[in-house]
């Protein structure tokens, strides 16, 4: 009998993962100056050893003033790089693909951790610390009503920021990295070009969606020169709110990114205005699977699912169907880091035969431990059922 398609290989260029499995960039909020630490080391080292096929990290500014909070990563300079790369090296050795995310937070930089609020910097964070800067967007339009007010960018300061995008690109492939994401969603910078709410431009890079698709396609153009690897992008594929991206739109974005090579469209939604995982939709298990689906298809380019994304059975029945060629796992997988070895597990029905998918150090253990569970029944594996 063949196996579950969600742990067959998938291959982008000449990048290939072990199976269909990506964890999702989730910010730590815990660096300091943009620089990664041993907690982000554990925190992604230990998904490479659940099993999974990439592992992406989270959002790392392209320059510092692109920072959400004065915890998040960064890649704007060498010094950032390094501890980048030793993460990116175990990721490797430990059979994952490594992948990195370039951000921009727009006129989103600049907040609260969101253990502090998740709201705009009050003078309880300055006091910790952490004190505001300027921020920048497309229009001089604040996030919410309280938060600071960006300043809109002028041509020279475009420039500068695609070469900034490049820069980080650079450095990533220098760390070992072996897929680059640019963040075009969650009400970052690059989603704020796209979106008429929060786009008012009146020269060529806003106005109808051409102009509004015009800098991220730069900057896309930009990194695609500077990459030599793979190319993802992060999209939300509706604003879902009165007036903003619709599915065709991000179809039509797809369609222009895949032209500028990129590799997949990573389908997200919502966040252009509240937390970045705000989306004024409903949510049920795998709520935002369609979009991927849709994007697939129009677009004729490899798409990624995310959004609550739970089960073994869901998984598999995405990428089975053809609606998405990976799936994200996200809190799923800070619930259980080992979600793609369970998953396996109870795919598959062979327990005794998949240990050997595990590191060593664990399913040597594990396999000899298995007839003992046989004859006992067994305890319920550690996953959620579907249902």
């Amino acid at each position: 009998m063949p196996g579950p398609v969600l742990f067959t290989p998938v291959t982008f260029g000449d990048v290939s993962a072990r199976n269909r499995v990506i964890i999702s960039p989730m910010c730590q909020y815990s660096a300091e100056d943009g620089v990664a630490n041993d907690w982000h080391l554990v925190h992604l080292g230990k998904f490479a050893q659940g099993g999974a096929g990439i592992v992406m990290t989270e959002a790392a500014a392209v320059v510092a003033e692109g920072r959400i909070t004065h915890g998040d990563l960064g890649i704007w300079n060498d010094a950032q790089a390094k501890p980048l790369a030793r993460i990116a090296a175990f990721l490797r050795a430990n059979g994952a693909v490594p992948a990195l995310q370039l951000a921009h937070a727009g006129r989103k930089a600049s907040m609260q951790r969101p253990w502090y609020g998740n709201a705009a910097l009050t003078a309880d964070d300055i006091a910790r610390g952490d004190r505001p800067w300027p921020i920048v967007a497309p229009s001089p339009i604040a996030m919410e009503e309280g938060w600071l007010m960006p300043h809109a960018l002028d041509l020279g300061e475009l420039a500068a920021l695609r070469d900034s995008f490049a820069a980080a690109a650079r450095r990533a492939q220098d760390a070992g990295f072996a897929i680059v994401e640019l963040h075009c969603a969650h009400g970052y910078l690059l989603h704020e070009f796209l979106s008429p709410l929060s786009n008012r431009r009146d020269d060529g890079y806003g106005g109808d969606r051409a102009g509004r698709m015009r800098f991220p396609l730069e900057v896309i153009e930009s990194v695609r020169a500077a990459w030599t690897g793979p190319l993802f992008v992060r999209v939300s594929a509706v604003d879902g709110v009165e007036g903003g991206i619709t599915i065709e739109d991000t179809v039509a974005f797809a369609r222009a990114a895949k032209a500028r090579g990129v590799d997949l469209i990573d389908c997200s939604s919502g966040g252009l205005m509240g937390s970045a995982t705000a989306a004024r939709l409903p949510r049920g298990y795998g709520f935002q699977v369609p979009f991927a689906a849709t994007i697939r298809k129009e677009a004729d380019i490899a798409t990624m699912a995310v959004g609550l994304i739970l089960h073994p059975q869901q998984a598999e029945d995405i990428v089975a169907s053809g609606e998405a060629d990976i799936v994200a796992v996200g809190r799923e997988a800070l619930f259980d880091p080992n979600w793609p070895l369970h998953a396996e597990l109870a795919l598959s029905g062979r327990r005794e035969e998949v240990f050997g998918a595990w590191p060593k150090q664990y399913g040597w253990w594990l396999e000899r431990r298995e007839p003992g569970l046989r004859k006992l029944d067994g305890p319920a594996l550690p996953f959620r059922p579907k249902g």
